[in-house]
């Protein structure tokens, strides 16, 4: 019979000035270890002043630091005051916390991250610091007003559809030059298809008859009225963004002012599609990292501010890269039990800076490199989903990797990756026929 073991002996305090906080929308709970004021758990208001009431209670108390769970956006000015008062804040996840049974209660649920916080068993996660905080309200405010862009050019199209004109059918983009000028004339009063064709650009490559034909439909006010409002929101959202990349040119260049750097002088080329900042972020990039990520395949600059905006350049936060595909939520969710490994099943949690990754790797399906046949091979094999999550795990390994080691992007060659794989290939095949007890021979040398 083994003997039995004190729990005191098992879990020791290493946080002896910790304190855990129960976050909510209008009150929040705080409990601190038991005799250092007449009450070990207090309710404070959500407001600034209640805050601050908070903080300077927790000083008197001897507090070090404290414990809260990330609920919703509730936390954010909490976590900033109690920062801005010198205590280590631990931002929990609240699914660390929720599977215990018994402490349902708001008064529990602080007590409990102060006793696991005092034992040491409540990881923190990852927060940037001010300025890249400030990047990534932008950045995701500027992905907010492009999902509204696009939804307000797909209202345009709808419209279109609705009074069979078919302009789509004729340009590729009806937010480009020639399309816009067309919308502008038809909500300018103008309905003759002759006249409206005229006004596309000499580089379209349809006739001036299909133009016209495509021109000709039923115009209807109230679908008109729609194409108007629709056009008119789309034009809000572009001005919008715009201002969007202007604050955000701002914040680089604050950061690289902290970094004592001056802006490298790059030369580029023109950056198609619509979605793209209206400075040369890349300039501020290199100079902010060291490297150039945009030469990473799939990766863009607006790729690449929208992750630096979420993880930031300090690449020590992650050990690993194994621990920065997990953050990215990128990495196989294998469970083990019995010494199997059982089916791997993704965790239902958004990272924006996992799915800018997903994103660009969706983007390497036709690739002519060694990324874009990896991830035709694993499609081929475990299908799209799985090849998409793969490739961006790669990518986000070769980010990691450039960041911390200050290395350009050296991509392997294609026919040496072919060729590479070929010969792991044919070591599998080998190893699987010689279980029969047989072996592979070369062509040659039966002949």
């Amino acid at each position: 019979m083994s003997k039995k073991v004190k729990q005191s002996e098992t879990l020791k305090c290493i946080r002896p000035n910790a304190a855990g906080i129960d976050i909510a929308s209008q009150m929040h709970y705080v409990a601190i270890p038991e005799g250092r004021d007449s009450a070990c758990i207090r309710k404070f208001g959500a407001f600034t002043e209640d805050l601050h009431e908070m903080a300077r209670w927790l000083q008197s108390c001897g507090i070090e630091t404290i414990a809260m769970e990330s609920t919703g956006v509730y936390w954010i000015q909490a976590y900033l005051i109690l920062e801005e008062y010198g205590f280590d804040v631990f931002l929990v996840n609240a699914r660390h916390l929720k599977n215990v049974s018994g402490r349902k209660s708001d008064v529990e649920d602080s007590r409990w991250l102060q006793q696991l916080h005092s034992y040491g068993l409540l990881n923190k996660s990852f927060q940037p610091e001010s300025l890249t905080r400030e990047l990534r309200s932008y950045m995701r405010q500027r992905k907010n007003l492009t999902r509204g862009y696009s939804t307000q050019v797909q209202l345009m199209q709808k419209a279109f559809d609705q009074m069979n004109i078919k302009l789509h059918t004729v340009l590729s983009d009806i937010t480009g030059k020639s399309g816009m000028s067309i919308i502008k004339a038809i909500l300018a009063g103008q309905r003759d298809a002759a006249q409206l064709a005229q006004l596309a650009d000499k580089g379209v490559k349809a006739s001036r008859e299909e133009i016209i034909r495509s021109l000709e439909g039923i115009w209807r006010e109230d679908n008109l009225f729609e194409l108007q409002q629709a056009y008119e929101l789309y034009e809000v959202y572009f001005e919008k963004i715009k201002a969007c990349d202007v604050r955000i040119e701002s914040v680089l260049k604050q950061m690289l002012d902290s970094t004592g750097r001056d802006i490298e002088q790059i030369k580029r080329g023109q950056v198609s599609g619509k979605n793209k900042f209206r400075f040369n972020a890349t300039q501020y990039l290199v100079s902010l990292t060291g490297v150039r990520l945009t030469d990473i395949f799939g990766i863009s600059e607006l790729s690449v501010t929208e992750i630096l905006s979420e993880t930031g350049t300090d690449m020590t936060k992650w050990p690993t890269e194994k621990h920065f595909t997990s953050w990215l939520n990128l990495a196989p969710n294998t469970c083990i039990s019995g010494g199997k490994n059982l089916r791997s099943r993704p965790l239902k949690k958004k990272n924006h800076a996992g799915q800018s990754f997903l994103l660009a790797a969706s983007t390497l399906k036709a690739g002519n490199n060694w990324l874009g046949e990896f991830y035709r091979r694993i499609k081929a094999k475990s299908g799209a989903p799985t090849a998409i999550k793969a490739t961006a795990r790669k990518l986000a390994i070769i980010f990691y990797r450039m960041l911390r080691d200050k290395k350009e992007f050296s991509p392997l060659p294609l026919d040496e990756y072919n060729h590479y794989f070929k010969e792991r290939r044919i070591k599998y095949v080998d190893k699987q026929a010689a279980k029969y007890g047989f072996r592979l021979v070369p062509i040659d040398s039966v002949s």
